[in-house]
């Protein structure tokens, strides 16, 4: 719990998201770390899904997929 922010910019921008959402600066910024996680999860579920779909694509378009390209080193799906 040993946050301390010294950015100028950071503190006007939670006060005023605080102010236009009726919560305190602690809250506010609690809320926008948890929806920007919120947007990254989703883009790395997104670029998992694009991943199989083109894995998919080349295996109905009979290029071979060699265990090199389904599996990392440490033997898991990509």
């Amino acid at each position: 719990m040993g946050l301390n922010i010294k950015n100028e910019h950071v503190h006007e921008l939670a006060r005023e998201v605080a102010r236009r959402t009726g919560r305190n600066q602690t809250s506010a910024i609690e809320l926008a770390l948890e929806r920007l996680l919120a947007e990254l999860r989703r883009e790395d579920d997104q670029t998992t899904r694009l991943s199989l779909i083109r894995l998919m694509q080349r295996a109905a378009i009979g290029i071979d997929l060699d265990t090199e390209t389904l599996y990392d080193t440490a033997g898991l799906p990509r």
